[in-house]
């Protein structure tokens, strides 16, 4: 333990310099360019450690590159770690959070959410390399390239290597340097709302309006929350009509649905589908599905964070737990009945705000947690 502590220590400077470069490369969602190129780096990166490693790079049309690394092959299921290139960040973002270290923190776009966990999952790769080390099971990194906007093309690659894998390691961001058993599933909706239009000042009564009827389901619709069972239906954006003077024919709202049990989700689901319009001549058109699963606290989870608190513990590192209303990626493992620790990414905090950072001292303790949590798999 102490020798992967004073290597990640000693190492340091070479890891941030590392994370630096990757954020530097901006890669936001459906950016194919910048997916390509992201991919591109971490790719070189592996080779650098061992030309053994099997990389292939996915091509996701109008989305980007999927990645996998596969490293020390053989008969055993393998550890599958888990994360994600592309970021919520447009283009020209990083002008605004430059990439720089503050008072012991890196700042820069997509550094905490989580392109410094990237390269740490790379660097436990090379410190194994450096001390001879080969783990007693095979090593997969899997780095889906449209995490963030519901993987719909990574979704499948998951699934396949989640089936194959022992355990899950999600490298997404932690929770106040605390790790995550538990997250919410996640549904995306959007309604839209078909009514007549028509001139408001002349003739308002042969209209139906869009508007009126979207607002009567929205109130309808937030009657769905139940706090208590930890489901969530929030209706986010809001849009209609065409100009001032015209009973509105059209609107359309997004709906953001977090629940921790599947039948929550079929409730919610089977009801947005039995919506009725209060002015019959208004057409209801509701669109989206669930789109994770959650991921529940099992035994086989609280087990795997046990195992993970008490090799924290062996180097007095302080390792919590905590459940989240985010999803990962780390949802459709556990859906699976596959083992899921998420959320081992390291300390820091500003998901998705522009004062995104992680913790400098942070790297040497997650990346020794990381490696020995691989090498006890």
């Amino acid at each position: 333990m102490q020798n992967f502590l004073d290597f990640f220590q000693n190492t340091q400077e070479r890891i941030i310099r590392r994370i630096q470069q990757l954020v530097e490369i901006e890669s936001p969602s459906r950016d194919e360019a910048g997916s390509r190129m992201a991919a591109a780096w971490i790719a070189d990166e592996a080779r650098k450690i061992s030309g053994d490693f099997k990389i292939e790079r996915i091509l996701a049309e109008s989305y980007g590159e999927h990645l996998i690394v596969r490293a020390f092959p053989s008969e055993q299921k393998p550890v599958l770690l888990l994360g994600h290139t592309d970021t919520v960040h447009p283009r020209g973002t990083k002008e605004k959070n430059p990439t720089r270290i503050e008072d012991g923190r890196l700042y820069g776009c997509g550094s905490f959410d989580m392109k410094a966990n990237i390269v740490l999952m790379l660097e436990v790769l090379r410190a194994f390399g450096e001390f001879g080390l080969t783990p007693p099971r095979p090593v997969t990194i899997l780095l889906s390239c449209d995490e963030e906007i519901g993987s719909y093309t990574g979704k499948e690659l998951v699934e396949r290597e989640a089936a194959a894998a022992e355990i899950c390691l999600v490298c997404e961001p932690s929770a106040g340097g605390r790790v995550k058993t538990g997250r919410k599933g996640t549904g995306m909706f959007i309604l839209k709302t078909h009514g007549i239009p028509a001139h408001a000042g002349l003739e308002p009564e042969k209209g139906a309006s869009a508007v009126l009827e979207i607002a009567r389901q929205i109130q309808k619709i937030h009657t769905l929350n139940n706090l208590k069972r930890g489901t969530t239906v929030n209706v986010c954006t809001i849009a209609g009509g065409t100009t001032s003077n015209v009973i509105p024919a059209e609107a359309a709202c997004e709906i953001d649905v977090r629940f921790t049990s599947g039948k929550e989700a079929e409730r919610v689901e089977s009801a947005f589908h039995n919506l009725k319009p209060f002015d019959e001549r208004v057409r209801l058109e509701m669109i989206g599905a669930i789109n994770r699963p959650p991921l529940e606290r099992t035994k086989a989870v609280v087990k795997l964070y046990e195992k993970a608190r008490k090799i924290a513990a062996g180097f007095d590192y302080e390792l919590g737990e905590t459940q989240v209303g985010g999803a990962s990626d780390g949802n459709f493992v556990a859906a699976l009945g596959v083992p899921v620790l998420d959320g081992l990414g390291l300390a820091g905090d500003g998901a998705h705000t522009l004062d995104e950072y992680i913790l400098v001292e942070d790297i040497p303790k997650r990346a020794t947690l990381l490696a020995k949590l691989i090498l006890e798999s």
